[in-house]
């Protein structure tokens, strides 16, 4: 391997801790494999997305400038030239340029309802449609199998669009959608992740064609993404055997109850109702305990899709998080989308934000992605292990040995759940998981969290599994939200 060749490293293991997996920079995104016949876009055995090198790459600048992990171009350079010439353009080292931020929901035509929180990303995608301002939208939908349960296709009316609204929670790729947009003209919305919108904006930078017809980006606020082992570990956990998972729906809500309690539901192969399951029940669903995590997640700063013309989230906000049908956290970049929003605020419900609360939103994933990106830049530097060029530096300035003990905890809680995974399939026992699990996440949770935040955590966790939804509702309204 050439020390010159930076998408050599990016789909190396650069994780020497990693448990007989493959841990790498890539993200799996498919820019390379668009850009490049030697790259292939498969899935690794940890269920994870990943470039695979077939022979020599006949172009490596060309595709190094476009992984959103080699290129030394970062989202305020690229969010500088997208949005900093505009009237009124902010600039925040957590928000990025931005000229208004809110939270808010739609109020018209259901679309709260069949979204995940506030309804508002298939909204703006339909007004977009409505208003003539893109011909299609590019976004995550129902895949054709249970191995491939979530892909990128293309909608070109509201009712297909209809059909991609809610989270998923679930490796995709886009290396084929890509060639669909580059051979069939038109103008196009593009909806992703924070790493995958700013691949797209870098392949725009040097592909004049994506250019002219990806005209813009929503994105969507990002803890991390998941291999598929999330998905099945959730269907199964819930009762349905492996090859009987046919689909997962990750965020289904339920009525009366707090936005922070939804469940999953899942569909059988076989037929018959659906299985539905309260997260709270399942041992895989805290987010933070950062299970079946991509390791490239671990090095990205981006949280809030910089890149993007406007960026949708979860507000987790005590304020608002007791309202079941959920709301979102918007921050608008493009003065195009601001003004599609003042056009139809009467379809929606929205309150002015700023960059304080919507930084309280996503307060853990900040920390994460930037002091702890920062510890663990850090650790692969002092073992001489190459690392990708970021916004944040290798350092330890300012994190407490807690709290680097917290975040190589992290570490090892995400390396642990993969090989607990693959113990559980080999002897096709969930409980295999749960056992192997267990003593990770004790020692995480008793030295990450202060005795009292642990009494009142584990207390909310019994009530949740013991009082109906409804109850457990005014019980949150009297404690003021999530503990």
């Amino acid at each position: 391997m050439s020390d010159s060749n930076v998408m050599e490293r990016v789909i190396s293991s650069p994780d020497a801790d990693a448990i007989g997996g493959s841990a790498t920079y890539c993200v799996g995104c498919g820019t390379c494999a668009f850009l490049d016949p030697a790259f292939t876009i498969a899935k690794n055995n940890d269920g994870c997305y990943q470039a695979f090198m077939q022979s020599r790459i006949q172009n490596p600048a060309k595709v190094e400038s476009a992984c959103p992990f080699a290129s030394s171009a970062n989202e305020d350079v690229i969010g500088n030239d997208l949005f900093g010439s505009q009237a009124g353009v902010q600039h925040d080292q957590y928000l990025g340029y931005y000229l208004n931020a809110y939270v808010g929901y739609v109020s018209a035509d259901g679309w709260r309802s069949r979204g995940s929180s506030g309804g508002m990303v298939s909204w703006l995608a339909s007004k977009m449609l409505e208003d003539g301002l893109v011909d299609a939208v590019v976004h995550v939908k129902d895949g054709p199998d249970s191995e491939h349960m979530y892909t990128y296709q293309v909608s070109h009316s509201v009712e297909e669009l209809k059909t991609g609204a809610k989270s998923k929670y679930y490796p995709v790729e886009m290396s084929e959608v890509l060639a669909y947009v580059r051979k069939h003209e038109g103008r196009y919305l593009f909806i992703g992740i924070p790493c995958f919108v700013k691949a797209v904006r870098l392949l725009r930078r040097q592909d004049p064609v994506l250019n002219e017809r990806i005209r813009y980006c929503i994105g969507l606020v990002c803890g991390h993404l998941k291999s598929d082992f999330f998905a099945k570990s959730e269907a199964w956990e819930s009762g349905v055997p492996l090859e009987d998972i046919a689909r997962v729906d990750f965020r289904h809500k339920t009525p009366g109850s707090p936005a922070s309690d939804y469940a999953v539901e899942v569909k059988r192969v076989s037929g018959g109702e659906p299985v539905v399951k309260r997260t709270a029940e399942l041992s895989t669903t805290n987010w933070g305990l950062g299970y079946f995590k991509y390791n490239a997640c671990d090095y990205c700063d981006d949280v809030l899709a910089e890149t993007a013309d406007v960026t949708f989230g979860d507000a987790w906000i005590p304020k608002y998080v007791n309202d079941g049908e959920g709301c979102n956290v918007i921050v608008v970049r493009n003065q195009d989308v601001q003004d599609l929003i003042d056009a139809h605020r009467d379809e929606l419900v929205l309150h002015d934000s700023d960059s304080a609360e919507v930084y309280q939103s996503q307060a853990g994933g900040f920390r994460h992605r930037r002091q702890g990106l920062a510890y663990r830049l850090h650790v692969h530097q002092e073992r001489g292990e190459w690392i990708p060029t970021k916004r944040v530096k290798p350092s330890l300035d300012g994190i407490s040995e807690q709290r680097q003990k917290t975040y190589a905890m992290r570490t090892t809680l995400k390396n642990e759940s993969f090989a607990a995974y693959r113990e559980a399939v080999a002897t096709n026992d969930f409980n295999v998981f749960k056992k192997h699990m267990k003593p990770f996440a004790d020692s995480y949770l008793q030295g990450s969290t202060s005795l009292r935040r642990r009494v009142l955590r584990g207390g909310k966790q019994i009530v949740e599994r013991l009082l109906p939804a409804s109850i457990m509702n005014g019980v949150m309204k009297i404690i003021g939200g999530r503990v």
